[in-house]
């Protein structure tokens, strides 16, 4: 099996886990029971327990959904926002595109864990907070990509036949230039999840993340390190999920960019 073939099974796996959570694991990933704290893996428990006795394999998988879930809307509307901007303004030219050029440039000189942890720690933990600060730290480069593929688009033939066959510019942007440029929006997508996956889950460790008692991976991450000595599991496996998704994801950019040229 080729690697970029390892990496499309891998994210089919991981979007059924996204989409239909509780057809993997039925249990409640917020069910109490204290007596059974801190069991090893075993037949009953795949994972083991927590140290409130909730099943780690139906927290882990459950929280494939607010994890991947979170990753995914974020770098969604940072595409749709920053992609957006960015071919209107590679299109356009101007001082519009001088201006939100230096504005993406100002945001990407913070380190992303940074300007992650800034708006986290101003909003507070959250699902939305979370949202838009992962939306902020990756708008810019999408920004940059739609700007470069719009410039490049723009000084083309077929553009040049479409002014002169009459139609307007907000025409031949919609139609010509737009679709053109998604394929690398949408490879830049799939490149930059694995990272954002990283932030995601740095920040769920840290506290900043979705509020307890939600699942997700990188909060439960957290919570383990305070029993890694007697309750290994705790922290192995939503560590290997992360590797895992990000992984796969990994692949199928390096994957998606060989098939198309970039």
């Amino acid at each position: 099996m080729t690697a970029w073939r390892l990496g499309l099974a891998l994210s089919l796996v991981f979007a059924v886990l996204l989409l239909a959570p509780g057809l993997v694991a039925p249990q409640s990933p917020l069910a109490l029971d204290t007596a059974l704290a801190l069991q090893p893996p075993s037949a009953a428990h795949w994972f083991g327990t927590d140290d409130v006795g909730r099943d780690v394999f139906a927290r882990v998988v459950h929280g494939t959904r607010i994890t991947l879930g979170l990753v995914t809307s974020s770098l969604l509307l940072a595409l749709l926002l920053g992609g957006g901007l960015g071919v209107v303004a590679g299109f356009a030219g101007g001082w519009f595109d001088l201006a939100l050029a230096r504005l993406a440039d100002m945001v990407q000189t913070f380190p992303p864990i940074i300007a992650g942890v800034m708006i986290t720690g101003v909003l507070g933990p959250g699902a939305s907070n979370l949202v838009l600060a992962l939306s902020v730290i990756y708008l810019p480069s999408f920004f940059r990509i739609g700007r470069s593929a719009a410039l490049a688009e723009a000084q083309l033939t077929y553009v040049e036949a479409a002014r002169a066959a009459g139609f307007g510019e907000a025409a031949v942007l919609l139609r010509q230039v737009l679709p053109n440029t998604l394929p690398v929006l949408v490879l830049n997508f799939v490149i930059l999840f694995p990272l954002a996956l990283q932030i995601e889950a740095a920040l769920g460790f840290l506290g900043l993340g979705v509020l307890p008692p939600t699942p997700d991976w990188g909060a439960i991450l957290e919570q383990g390190k305070n029993f890694i000595l007697v309750a290994w599991w705790m922290s192995l496996w939503p560590g290997v999920f992360v590797l895992a998704s990000a992984l796969a994801m990994l692949l199928l950019g390096h994957g998606l960019r060989a098939r198309l040229g970039r």
